[in-house]
């Protein structure tokens, strides 16, 4: 059940991400402050999904590593705490800040930069749990290097 779980809970996990971080982007770059008030109030309630989803994440990840600690299961165990931290000292507060500023109807500088940080730790946030993913395809054998082909 959980390599059933571990895949699906984390595909779950970068998707909400990724939703997040695009439906953030496009509202600020073409939308008006109507729009970006309804992204910025919307997400935390997506943290009900993701959260879980993060948390399911983890925990059959590490019951899956079985106490292994080289290699791969290595490497994606050293990113985990950055994700976390990421998400608990940057995203989270950075989402409940915005969404507080937006229902006052305050689009100022403070809004802007911690709009600006929260796009950053996103990203960032992304990038890893895709390489997370990426090491993880690979350790099933879904995803191998292939060598160019010699003709």
């Amino acid at each position: 059940m959980r390599k059933l779980i571990h895949p699906v809970a984390g595909a779950v996990a970068i998707l909400t991400i990724a939703a997040f971080w695009l439906s953030t982007a496009f509202s600020e770059l073409i939308g008006s402050h109507e729009a970006i008030a309804a992204v910025k109030t919307a997400i935390p309630w997506g943290f009900l999904l993701l959260i879980p989803a993060l948390a399911a994440t983890g925990g059959t990840g590490y019951s899956l590593a079985k106490g292994r600690k080289a290699g791969l299961v290595g490497i994606k165990l050293k990113r985990m705490p950055l994700i976390a931290a990421n998400g608990l000292l940057v995203l989270i507060p950075s989402a409940l800040f915005l969404a507080s500023k937006v229902r006052a109807g305050e689009f100022d500088t403070a809004f802007y930069v911690v709009q600006a940080l929260e796009l950053i730790a996103g990203a960032a946030n992304l990038v890893l749990l895709g390489l997370n993913l990426r090491d993880g395809l690979r350790m099933t054998g879904r995803f191998r290097r292939h060598p160019a082909s010699i003709q």
